[in-house]
Protein backbone atom coordinates (compact mmCIF):
# COMPACT_ATOMS: atom_id res chain seq x y z
CA UNK A 1 0.00 0.00 0.00
CA UNK A 2 3.16 2.67 0.53
CA UNK A 3 4.15 1.77 -2.69
CA UNK A 4 1.09 2.04 -4.34
CA UNK A 5 0.14 5.74 -2.15
CA UNK A 6 4.04 7.35 -2.93
CA UNK A 7 3.05 9.01 -5.94
CA UNK A 8 -0.29 10.80 -4.69
CA UNK A 9 2.05 11.29 -1.83
CA UNK A 10 5.05 13.35 -3.82
CA UNK A 11 2.82 14.63 -6.05
CA UNK A 12 0.77 16.18 -2.67
CA UNK A 13 3.27 16.99 -0.42
CA UNK A 14 5.06 20.00 -2.23
CA UNK A 15 1.08 21.37 -3.28
CA UNK A 16 0.59 21.74 0.80
CA UNK A 17 4.11 23.13 1.27
CA UNK A 18 2.92 25.68 -1.01
CA UNK A 19 -0.49 26.17 0.22
CA UNK A 20 0.44 26.47 4.14
CA UNK A 21 3.25 29.33 2.97
CA UNK A 22 0.70 31.31 2.07
CA UNK A 23 -2.47 30.64 4.51
CA UNK A 24 -2.59 33.80 6.47
CA UNK A 25 -5.11 32.26 9.19
CA UNK A 26 -6.00 29.14 10.30
CA UNK A 27 -8.96 27.22 9.59
CA UNK A 28 -10.78 26.65 12.99
CA UNK A 29 -13.95 24.70 12.36
CA UNK A 30 -15.34 21.32 13.20
CA UNK A 31 -15.73 19.92 9.81
CA UNK A 32 -13.29 19.16 6.78
CA UNK A 33 -11.21 22.34 6.52
CA UNK A 34 -9.89 22.30 9.96
CA UNK A 35 -5.95 23.16 9.98
CA UNK A 36 -5.06 22.01 13.24
CA UNK A 37 -6.63 18.60 11.78
CA UNK A 38 -4.53 18.46 8.42
CA UNK A 39 -1.15 19.88 9.70
CA UNK A 40 -1.30 17.01 12.77
CA UNK A 41 -1.45 14.47 10.26
CA UNK A 42 1.24 15.96 8.20
CA UNK A 43 3.42 15.98 11.10
CA UNK A 44 2.65 12.43 11.50
CA UNK A 45 3.56 11.24 7.49
CA UNK A 46 6.51 13.62 7.89
CA UNK A 47 7.82 11.51 10.57
CA UNK A 48 6.96 8.19 9.31
CA UNK A 49 8.38 8.52 6.50
CA UNK A 50 11.66 11.08 6.87
CA UNK A 51 11.98 12.72 4.48
CA UNK A 52 12.41 16.06 5.61
CA UNK A 53 9.01 17.21 5.67
CA UNK A 54 8.16 18.24 8.94
CA UNK A 55 9.73 21.70 8.97
CA UNK A 56 7.19 23.50 7.01
CA UNK A 57 3.99 21.42 9.22
CA UNK A 58 5.86 22.16 12.18
CA UNK A 59 6.66 25.88 11.68
CA UNK A 60 2.88 26.72 10.53
CA UNK A 61 1.83 24.67 13.79
CA UNK A 62 4.07 27.08 16.00
CA UNK A 63 2.87 30.29 14.01
CA UNK A 64 -0.71 29.80 13.75
CA UNK A 65 -1.33 28.66 17.08
CA UNK A 66 1.60 29.27 19.66
CA UNK A 67 0.17 32.43 20.68
CA UNK A 68 -2.96 31.54 21.19
CA UNK A 69 -5.13 31.53 24.81
CA UNK A 70 -8.14 30.41 26.65
CA UNK A 71 -9.59 28.44 23.70
CA UNK A 72 -12.84 28.85 23.97
CA UNK A 73 -14.20 25.06 24.34
CA UNK A 74 -17.25 25.78 26.15
CA UNK A 75 -18.89 26.99 22.50
CA UNK A 76 -18.11 23.55 21.99
CA UNK A 77 -19.93 21.48 19.99
CA UNK A 78 -21.32 23.14 16.97
CA UNK A 79 -24.38 21.66 15.42
CA UNK A 80 -22.62 19.43 12.46
CA UNK A 81 -19.29 19.00 14.19
CA UNK A 82 -16.94 15.80 13.59
CA UNK A 83 -13.94 17.59 14.84
CA UNK A 84 -13.18 19.63 17.78
CA UNK A 85 -11.16 22.58 17.30
CA UNK A 86 -9.96 23.34 20.90
CA UNK A 87 -8.92 20.01 21.04
CA UNK A 88 -7.79 19.52 17.86
CA UNK A 89 -5.34 22.41 18.10
CA UNK A 90 -3.83 20.83 21.41
CA UNK A 91 -3.40 17.70 19.48
CA UNK A 92 -0.89 19.62 17.22
CA UNK A 93 1.09 21.35 19.75
CA UNK A 94 1.82 18.48 21.64
CA UNK A 95 3.42 16.73 18.38
CA UNK A 96 5.51 20.15 18.23
CA UNK A 97 6.16 21.18 22.13
CA UNK A 98 8.37 19.16 24.37
CA UNK A 99 6.23 17.61 27.37
CA UNK A 100 7.06 20.70 29.64
CA UNK A 101 6.66 23.16 27.28
CA UNK A 102 3.39 21.84 26.20
CA UNK A 103 2.43 21.58 29.77
CA UNK A 104 2.77 25.74 29.89
CA UNK A 105 1.03 26.02 26.84
CA UNK A 106 -1.97 23.48 27.58
CA UNK A 107 -2.23 25.91 30.70
CA UNK A 108 -2.52 29.27 28.54
CA UNK A 109 -4.90 27.92 25.89
CA UNK A 110 -7.58 25.71 28.00
CA UNK A 111 -6.57 26.98 31.88
CA UNK A 112 -9.89 25.06 32.92
CA UNK A 113 -10.58 22.26 30.75
CA UNK A 114 -13.86 21.18 31.16
CA UNK A 115 -15.41 17.60 31.80
CA UNK A 116 -15.88 16.36 28.69
CA UNK A 117 -18.64 13.70 27.61
CA UNK A 118 -19.90 12.05 24.87
CA UNK A 119 -22.43 13.21 22.52
CA UNK A 120 -25.67 11.51 20.85
CA UNK A 121 -25.91 11.97 17.26
CA UNK A 122 -30.45 12.70 17.37
CA UNK A 123 -30.54 11.10 13.75
CA UNK A 124 -28.07 9.00 12.35
CA UNK A 125 -29.60 8.60 8.85
CA UNK A 126 -28.46 12.33 8.46
CA UNK A 127 -25.81 12.76 6.80
CA UNK A 128 -25.21 15.97 9.46
CA UNK A 129 -25.89 14.97 12.22
CA UNK A 130 -24.48 11.72 11.75
CA UNK A 131 -21.18 13.73 12.00
CA UNK A 132 -21.34 13.94 15.76
CA UNK A 133 -20.95 10.06 16.10
CA UNK A 134 -17.08 10.76 14.04
CA UNK A 135 -17.00 13.81 16.75
CA UNK A 136 -16.67 10.91 19.74
CA UNK A 137 -14.39 9.06 17.65
CA UNK A 138 -12.06 12.35 17.12
CA UNK A 139 -11.85 13.62 20.36
CA UNK A 140 -11.01 10.45 21.72
CA UNK A 141 -7.69 10.25 19.67
CA UNK A 142 -6.84 14.00 20.37
CA UNK A 143 -7.61 13.36 24.28
CA UNK A 144 -6.06 10.19 23.79
CA UNK A 145 -2.55 11.88 22.59
CA UNK A 146 -2.58 15.39 24.71
CA UNK A 147 -2.61 13.57 27.91
CA UNK A 148 0.43 11.46 26.55
CA UNK A 149 2.00 14.63 25.60
CA UNK A 150 2.08 16.04 29.04
CA UNK A 151 4.59 15.16 31.47
CA UNK A 152 4.63 12.25 33.88
CA UNK A 153 2.99 12.98 36.93
CA UNK A 154 1.04 16.13 35.29
CA UNK A 155 -2.19 15.86 37.24
CA UNK A 156 -4.20 16.67 34.47
CA UNK A 157 -4.06 13.04 32.65
CA UNK A 158 -6.27 10.73 34.44
CA UNK A 159 -9.47 13.06 33.91
CA UNK A 160 -8.07 14.02 30.04
CA UNK A 161 -7.48 9.60 29.52
CA UNK A 162 -11.00 8.86 31.51
CA UNK A 163 -12.58 11.02 29.14
CA UNK A 164 -10.80 9.50 26.13
CA UNK A 165 -12.02 6.06 27.00
CA UNK A 166 -15.57 7.01 27.24
CA UNK A 167 -15.42 8.60 23.96
CA UNK A 168 -14.06 5.70 22.15
CA UNK A 169 -16.49 3.57 23.69
CA UNK A 170 -19.25 5.64 22.74
CA UNK A 171 -17.56 6.46 19.33
CA UNK A 172 -16.94 2.69 18.77
CA UNK A 173 -20.33 1.75 19.17
CA UNK A 174 -21.56 3.71 16.34
CA UNK A 175 -19.62 2.23 14.24
CA UNK A 176 -22.38 -0.20 12.57
CA UNK A 177 -23.01 0.06 9.39
CA UNK A 178 -26.51 0.46 9.78
CA UNK A 179 -26.96 3.65 8.08
CA UNK A 180 -24.56 4.81 4.87
CA UNK A 181 -24.75 8.43 6.19
CA UNK A 182 -21.80 7.24 8.77
CA UNK A 183 -21.10 3.82 7.33
CA UNK A 184 -18.92 5.27 4.80
CA UNK A 185 -16.67 7.19 6.81
CA UNK A 186 -16.59 6.52 10.41
CA UNK A 187 -14.86 3.55 10.04
CA UNK A 188 -12.09 5.60 8.82
CA UNK A 189 -12.28 7.28 12.00
CA UNK A 190 -11.73 4.35 14.22
CA UNK A 191 -9.36 2.23 12.39
CA UNK A 192 -6.91 5.63 13.23
CA UNK A 193 -8.36 5.89 16.89
CA UNK A 194 -7.30 2.17 17.26
CA UNK A 195 -4.31 2.32 15.46
CA UNK A 196 -2.87 5.59 16.36
CA UNK A 197 0.86 5.41 18.09
CA UNK A 198 1.21 8.39 20.46
CA UNK A 199 2.21 6.02 23.35
CA UNK A 200 3.65 7.55 26.07
CA UNK A 201 7.28 9.18 24.02
CA UNK A 202 7.90 13.03 24.64
CA UNK A 203 6.46 14.84 21.86
CA UNK A 204 8.91 15.05 19.28
CA UNK A 205 10.70 18.88 18.51
CA UNK A 206 10.78 21.90 20.69
CA UNK A 207 9.75 25.44 20.09
CA UNK A 208 12.99 26.25 20.93
CA UNK A 209 14.44 24.61 17.76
Amino acid sequence: MARILEPLEAAAAPHLEQWLAKLPYPDRSGQHPNTAFALGLMLDWARAVGRGREQIPFASAVRFYHGDRNGPIAFEPSGEDFLSPCLAEADVMRRVCMPEEFAEWLGRFLPDIPVLRPVVSPDRSDGKLAHLDGLNLSRAWMLFGIARGLPDGDERRLRLLTAAEAHRDAGLAAVTGEHYEGGHWLGTFAVYLETMDVGDRPAEGSLGD
